[in-house]
């Protein structure tokens, strides 16, 4: 097991140096100059005033350096846990900003990770061993894995939010109220949170029921299921075992899921104009902010490993050959 543990993460520790190197690299390669983005918005008229600021705040930002130069000044700041300043909130701390719409994020993405998968996986094991679920309620499981999510956020928005006026269709919270542990502010979030929740619960939902429903009929097909048919074992107990190795492929899926996931979150997130970290990618590039945009892009390739790993040994805990493979059985 620590062997395993031990390969696992030398990979995942040379992903994160790969996937955090290109995500330095791609806000460079965009066109536009942060630092002239952010005078624009001054509206800074006098050419000498205006070249003295670009030249102060290229040297602020370490932008008036060469690209290897500021490739190794970003490693050795981010070993030290500064992210730097954001340029559209200057001089807001990127950690600061981050810590802001991360929680939207997680309380959005968590749940709707978790309960499709459970709720997928349930109803697809049900459906697979009754006709009329397979023949009516699965198409329509096929019609939502195929709607993107955005797509499918838009279709909430307008039918339940602004036709219906059952849920707010933007935002994470009404205008007039302050952040705070009150029923009130609860109360008003959670219905700002629906739709957006929705729109990722519903598609992730058809995914997992489809593909659970297609193994428990390759399972219950297979040879040892019949094997047990004949020696008489209960129906029950079958579907059981068929039940237990059909998880094993999903536990896999489920981590070969979580970027397309994690992506139809932030695009979820911009339709419902939800303050995560999909809204703030929007405004970094809007604004050509760099350092959020790394910072932003940091937490998700970190959050996404994590859970990688996590059902990485989830899945050598549930697997019993895993295991047996470790200990170099037969």
């Amino acid at each position: 097991m620590g062997r395993y543990l031990g390969r696992k993460a030398v990979l995942y520790a040379l992903t994160f140096f790969v996937a955090v190197t290109v995500n330095w690299m791609i806000p460079r390669f965009m066109p536009g100059d942060p630092v002239r983005t952010m005078l624009g918005r001054a509206s800074v008229s006098d050419p000498q005033a205006r070249a003295a600021m670009e030249d102060h705040y290229a040297r602020l930002f370490g932008l008036d350096v060469p690209l290897w130069k500021q490739y190794l000044g970003f490693w050795g700041s981010l070993i030290q846990g500064d992210l730097g300043t954001s340029v559209w909130l200057f001089p807001t701390p990127v950690t600061e900003v981050l810590l802001d719409a991360v929680p939207y994020t997680l309380v959005l993405l968590l749940p709707a990770i978790l309960l499709s998968w459970v709720a997928g996986n349930r109803f697809g094991a049900f459906a697979a061993r009754n006709r009329w679920l397979d023949n009516t309620a699965l198409p329509v499981s096929y019609l939502l894995t195929a709607t993107p999510y955005m797509w499918l956020g838009v279709l909430l928005a307008w039918g339940l939010g602004v036709v219906a006026g059952w849920f707010p269709a933007t935002g994470a919270y009404s205008f007039a109220l302050t952040p705070a542990f009150t029923w009130e502010f609860l109360s008003d979030a959670l219905a700002h949170w629906v739709l957006p929740f929705l729109s990722l619960f519903l598609v992730a939902f058809g995914g997992w029921a489809i593909g659970m429903r297609n193994l428990i009929i390759y399972e219950l097909e297979a040879d040892y299921s019949a094997y047990l048919r004949a020696l008489g074992a209960p129906r029950r107990l079958v579907r059981r075992y068929a039940f237990r190795n059909a998880m094993l492929p999903q536990i896999t899926g489920l981590a070969l899921q979580l970027g397309t996931i994690v992506a139809g979150s932030l695009l979820t997130e911009v339709v419902f104009a939800y303050p995560g970290l999909g809204s703030l990618i929007l405004e970094a590039l809007n604004n050509r902010d760099f350092f959020l945009l790394q910072g932003a892009f940091l937490f998700i390739v970190t959050g996404v490993l994590i859970a990688n790993l996590v059902v990485d040994v989830l899945y050598v805990v549930v697997d019993p050959r895993t295991r047996i493979q470790m200990q170099g059985g037969a």
